[in-house]
């Protein structure tokens, strides 16, 4: 099944108001920059995204917070005060314009990780016995309290890969796979943007990142450049850039 979609913009033409996205990379590394432009262009409202980071080094998460397209953030590092000024997120947030859900790095992949495997909810002992456990079920099990984290299961991921073929096989670059396979794993709709589109048969198999029946739409995107700001536009001359992931 041919799974290559024209562009980006008809790629998210269909996401609605209030769909749940999980958006790919860590930081700079391997965000589907060019699916999330799109997706500030279509204009979607009232979005739950659930990412990494909220606009810190993924800039362009920025676009949708800056066109109040998003309602509610799930992440692990959703701002840092490291920066000299507050980021657009958390400008909301303190406004009461957003809301959030932080967890640590591991419980929050896990969450994605049961999405992707069929599994409901996990225990586990992260955050136990701290604000974190307030309203949670908790447990013991061989001595130690564990709290009930339940999984996530985003209506649609957005995942950047070095290259894919028309079945949706994928093949990220490096440690720009991060939590992208996890992520893709858990949505009901899984989009990639690839650098390089090729048929099927010319990626070896033992390659695979990420096999083709998680996909549901490949689009080719160009190889982008990474930018290291926090929450101005791409184009502005201020801003450094680095090589691409």
């Amino acid at each position: 099944m041919d799974k290559l979609i024209a562009n980006v913009d008809e790629a998210v033409a269909d996401i609605p108001d209030g769909a749940s996205i999980a958006f790919g990379g860590f930081f700079t590394c391997g965000s589907p920059i060019f699916l999330t432009e799109a997706l500030a262009k279509q204009g979607a409202k009232n979005l739950t995204i659930i990412a990494q980071t909220i606009g810190v080094g993924n800039w362009e998460l920025n676009l949708l917070i800056n066109n109040h397209q998003v309602k509610h953030a799930i992440a692990n590092y959703p701002f840092s005060r490291s920066v000299s000024k507050p980021t657009p997120f958390e400008k909301q947030l303190r406004a009461g314009k957003v809301t959030c859900e932080v967890y640590p790095m591991g419980t929050f992949i896990e969450k994605l990780r049961a999405g992707g495997a069929g599994i409901g909810a996990f225990y586990t002992p992260t955050g136990a016995g701290t604000i974190v456990a307030e309203g949670k079920e908790s447990r013991i099990i061989n001595g130690r309290e564990y709290l009930l984290e339940y999984a996530l299961k985003p209506d649609y991921a957005f995942i950047h890969a070095w290259k894919a073929d028309h079945m949706g096989n994928v093949i990220f670059r490096k440690t720009a796979q991060n939590y992208n396979p996890e992520m893709a794993k858990s949505a009901r709709i899984t989009i990639v943007e690839a650098e390089d589109v090729v048929e099927p048969g010319q990626l070896d198999p033992n390659t695979i990142h990420l096999p083709g029946i998680f996909v549901k739409r490949i689009v080719k995107v160009a190889r982008p450049k990474i930018r290291i700001g926090i929450d101005q536009a791409p184009s502005e001359a201020s801003l450094s850039w680095v090589g691409s992931t």
